[in-house]
């Protein structure tokens, strides 16, 4: 039965609905995929009794002419998504035994709908990484690697789990956080589509904090009509976030395939940045081919403060990080680590239960909080923000529907390549995609290709607020010109 997770979501969603496999079915070959694949690390924790609760719920659901519109569909859990009575830890030592009492709403919502739960993926510690290697678990290991070479690749971050999973056969779709580009990256780094809807369109609430101001939960998936089918159930009015947007939520799926002539597409000439290599550059000339083919219109656009972004994303993400991560001092919930006083307790408990790189970006974010820095960092950080924001509302204002960009810099790195050496390094994976977090907007990245060694690479559209239908329309053009990826090159599949 394990041929049934090669169905893609709308696959298996059409297959159960004729009657040609049950929930049960599916999410049993889900199960013993994912026992085959432990390899990957992808889950931090399987829940197969719950998945097989689920799933004959579901069954029972359909038959009574009851199904929801992801009725019995085995999806992946970011580890940063609370769900009840499972253990939730974003892959944080400081988090280890914490078991919540309530449910996120983007969850709720996707049990809502059928939807069944698989377990637990992997991700950064507290979303905090651009390859998934700071988790407490280990880090997520790539589905792929590169022709003629054995070395095993990061597959993005923060959500490598997610990416991992999806790409990967080990779920049918997954969820995501982006807060500056984690889930576009690792979608691009795995083959697969991911989509960071615009801020306020799917709620945070029951979602661990990391920079509240730029966190915005979305799917993983396959195909584009897949990721449609997803946002749709995950997106929605929540009254217990103060942030989310009381808006209708589109059927995203209606876009999939509707013409796109007469959009108008930008090309930044700011993200053509030197360094870029000559394949990345060649996609997204070809990409644009294609969208010009298809009816657009393709004009060069100027977003002058991107070169501005990285430093100002990694001013305000910290910062807010900081007061987020304050709770967690070992007196509520989580590990405690004795100590002498109460003071030395909070030590003890902070520098056991963070990891380096979430031990960094704290103290970076308290540096840039403090009295006499304010001003000079944060205040100014945050005026730059405002910028960019203008920059893509200019560009709107002048009648462009999206912009195209590469959504990485180069292909998938090997473990360890990189986060041992400069942190900055690893931080400049982010440099096409933090702007769309800064200026709250909806993006997508969608594979368009392979590089000379066999690994994927993906291209990046960003559109209007509230406009993730464009989006999919667009994306899905990319989609057929550019063909599925051939999951042979999958190493732990041969």
């Amino acid at each position: 039965m394990t041929q049934l997770t090669q169905l893609n979501l709308t696959e298996a969603r059409e297959g159960l609905a004729k009657g040609d496999f049950t929930s049960v079915e599916l999410t049993e070959a889900y199960l013993k995929a994912m026992e085959e694949a432990r390899a990957l690390n992808a889950y931090v924790l399987e829940t197969p009794e719950k998945a097989l609760a689920m799933a004959k719920a579901s069954d029972e659901r359909r038959a009574a002419g009851e199904a929801g519109a992801l009725e019995g569909i085995p999806l992946g859990v970011k580890d940063m998504f609370c769900t009840d009575g499972v253990r939730t830890t974003a892959c944080s030592k400081i988090l280890e035994n914490f078991v919540p009492q309530y449910e996120s709403t983007v969850t709720a919502n996707l049990w809502r709908d059928g939807a069944v739960m698989l377990g637990k993926l992997n991700n950064d510690e507290f979303a905090m990484g651009s390859s998934n290697e700071t988790s407490a678990f280990g880090p997520t290991i790539s589905p792929w690697k590169r022709e003629g070479d054995d070395t095993a690749l990061v597959p993005g971050g923060s959500s490598g789990g997610s990416a991992a999973a999806v790409a990967g056969f080990l779920c049918a779709g997954a969820t995501g956080t982006d807060t500056g580009g984690s889930i576009r990256q690792p979608a691009a780094f795995t083959g697969i589509v991911g989509i960071k809807p615009t801020y306020g369109r799917c709620s945070r609430w029951g979602v661990v904090a990391y920079a509240s101001s730029l966190d915005q939960a979305g799917p993983f998936a396959r195909t584009v009509n897949d990721a449609a089918l997803l946002l749709r159930s995950m997106a929605g009015y929540d009254p217990k976030d103060s942030t989310s947007v009381n808006r209708p939520v589109p059927d995203y799926q209606q876009a999939v395939g509707a013409s796109i002539k007469g959009k108008k597409i930008g090309i930044p000439r700011e993200y053509r940045m030197d360094g870029m290599s000559d394949e990345i550059d060649a996609l997204w000339r070809e990409g644009a081919k294609w969208l010009e083919e298809a009816g657009a219109e393709v004009v060069d656009i100027s977003l002058p403060h991107t070169k501005y972004a990285l430093p100002a994303y990694y001013i305000v993400a910290p910062a807010e990080a900081s007061s987020n991560l304050a709770r967690y001092d070992g007196v509520r919930y989580g590990v405690r680590v004795p100590g002498a006083d109460i003071a030395q307790m909070y030590e003890n408990t902070r520098a056991a239960g963070f990891g380096p790189e979430v031990r960094r970006r704290i103290m970076i974010g308290t540096y840039v909080l403090s009295a006499g820095y304010y001003d000079a960092y944060y205040l100014k950080a945050q005026k730059v923000r405002t910028l960019i924001k203008r920059d893509f509302d200019n560009a709107f204002a002048q009648g462009v529907d999206a912009v195209l960009t590469p959504a990485t810099p180069s292909p998938a790195f090997g473990i360890g390549e990189k986060v041992k050496a400069d942190p900055v390094e690893m931080y400049l994976n982010d440099i096409f995609t933090v702007t769309v977090n800064m200026a709250g907007l909806p993006g997508i990245s969608v594979p368009a290709g392979l590089s000379a060694d066999g690994l994927p690479l993906g291209l990046q559209l960003i559109g209007r607020p509230f406009e993730e239908e464009s989006l999919f329309s667009l994306a899905e053009v990319v989609e057929e010109a550019a063909g599925r990826f051939p999951v042979e090159n999958m190493w732990w599949r041969r």
